[in-house]
Order: structure tokens, then C-alpha cells, then sequence
């Protein structure tokens, strides 16, 4: 689903990444970040794909909001799992969105 964003600007961050072989809870605690940024304040939406390369997309009303979202506990220990478990490498992106349009 492409999310609905809201006029410009605001802030989106890519993370691109690639798993290991060992994904065991992986899907379960993906949707359960989810479910927990969607109560941060200052977010805007996800977008999400994942073949050989992952690549999530958020957007976000600010910096500071991102930051937030960074330092939540629970996310937190999420990030940790992912850099000694699932993840065989990551990169993470943090853009403004000066313009958007759409079909």
C-alpha cells in the first residue's frame, strides 16, 4: 500500500537491507514495529518490499520525531536483534521530502 503522505516538506527514512539465512521472529517482530511507530508522534506512514533486498520506507513530521522513534526502548532492542541476528548488512537513509505527486 502506498502511504498518504501529507503536504510537503516532511522526512522519510529508507532502510535498505539484507537478512541472514536465520529469520526466526523475524516477520512477527517486523509487524509488531510497525504497530508501534504507527503510535509515535510525528509518523506519517510505511511502505514496505522485500525480495532479495529489503527496503522500508517511513515518513515522519520531523527530525526530532525521528530521533524519538530511534531511542524507543522496544525499537531498540528491535535494532539490536537485527545486527546479531537477521541482518547480514543494513543502510539507513534519512531524506526531506521537498516535493511529491502522484498518480
Amino acid at each position: 500500500m502506498i502511504a498518504k503522505t501529507p503536504k510537503t516538506p516532511y522526512y522519510a527514512v529508507i532502510f535498505t537491507s539484507k537478512m541472514t539465512d536465520f529469520n526466526k521472529d523475524y516477520d512477527k517482530t517486523a509487524n509488531r514495529m510497525v504497530e508501534l511507530a504507527k503510535n509515535q508522534k510525528g509518523f506519517l506512514g510505511i511502505e514496505s518490499a522485500r525480495n532479495d533486498l529489503g527496503i522500508t520506507v517511513s515518513y515522519w513530521e520531523s527530525l526530532e520525531s525521528i530521533k524519538s522513534w530511534k531511542n524507543e526502548s522496544e525499537h531498540k532492542l528491535a535494532q539490536q536483534k537485527g545486527k546479531e541476528t537477521w541482518y547480514a548488512s543494513f543502510k539507513v537513509r534519512i531524506c526531506k521530502v521537498e516535493r511529491d505527486y502522484e498518480f
